[in-house]
C-alpha cells in the first residue's frame, strides 16, 4: 500500500484542488481577497502544478497491467493526438456561445460554426481523446484511474454544459446557435490551412517537451 501512497496522495489533492476553489462560498472569499485575476492566475499556477505532480507519481506507481500491452496500443497517442490538438486549435479560434474557451475575435455565425461543426465543445472534446489515447497507450493501473478520470470529467462537461446553457440561453435561443454543432461528430471537421498548421506545431512541441517533462520518449519504436 505504501507503494501507492504518492499516486493516492497526489489524486486527493488533485481532486480537492478542483472541488473546493470553485465551489461557493470559497470561490467569492478567494476572489475577494486575491482580485479575479489573481484568483484565476493563483488556480491557474496550483491546476498544473498538482497535475504535473500527479502525472509524475502515475508513472512511480507500481505496474500492474489492466489492459493488453499489445504494440497497436502504443500507436494510439501518434495517431490519436494530432486530432484533438486540431480540435483544440481550431476551438478557441472561435468565440464559442455554448461552451468555453473560445477567444475568437468574430462574433460566432450560426450559419458558419467553423470547429463547433464538429463539437461545441472542443477543448472537452480534445481531453477526452487524449485521456483514452493515453490509456490505451500505457495500459497499467495507474494511468488507467489518471486517464479514464480525465476522460469521464470530459464527457461528463459535455453533457453538463450543454444542460446549464439551455437554461441560461432559453431553448430557443439555444437551439438557433447550436442548430449547425454537434456533441462530436468528426465527419463535419473542417479542415483549414491555419488551424492545421497550428495543430501541426503543438504536435510537434509535445512531441519534444514529452521526454524531458514526462521521462520518456512518446514514439513507438
Amino acid at each position: 500500500m505504501t507503494d501507492w501512497l504518492e499516486f493516492i496522495t497526489a489524486l486527493t489533492l488533485f481532486m480537492v484542488s478542483h472541488m473546493f476553489p470553485v465551489r461557493p462560498p470559497l470561490r467569492p472569499w478567494l476572489i475577494a481577497r486575491l482580485g479575479t485575476k489573481g484568483y484565476f492566475i493563483s488556480y491557474s499556477f496550483l491546476s498544473l502544478l498538482v497535475l504535473g505532480w500527479l502525472i509524475v507519481a502515475a508513472a512511480r506507481a507500481p505496474f500492474v497491467a489492466v489492459l493488453p500491452q499489445w504494440e497497436i496500443f502504443r500507436w494510439a497517442p501518434l495517431v490519436v493526438m494530432p486530432l484533438a490538438c486540431l480540435i483544440a486549435v481550431g476551438g478557441v479560434m472561435v468565440q464559442n456561445p455554448l461552451s468555453f474557451g473560445g477567444l475568437g475575435k468574430q462574433p460566432f455565425d450560426p450559419d458558419k460554426p467553423g470547429m463547433l461543426a464538429a463539437t461545441r465543445h472542443p477543448l472537452l472534446a480534445a481531453m477526452a481523446l487524449w485521456a483514452v489515447a493515453h490509456v490505451l497507450a500505457n495500459g497499467d493501473l495507474a494511468h488507467v484511474i489518471l486517464f479514464g478520470l480525465f476522460a469521464g470529467f470530459a464527457v461528463m462537461g459535455i453533457f453538463l454544459i450543454d444542460r446549464r446553457k439551455q437554461r441560461q440561453l432559453g431553448q430557443g435561443e439555444w437551439q438557433r446557435l447550436a442548430r449547425g454543432t454537434a456533441r462530436l461528430n468528426l465527419i463535419r471537421l473542417p479542415l483549414s490551412p491555419l488551424p492545421l498548421v497550428l495543430a501541426g506545431s503543438v504536435m510537434l512541441v509535445l512531441i519534444l517537451l514529452h521526454e524531458p517533462v514526462i521521462g520518456y520518449v512518446p514514439l513507438p519504436w
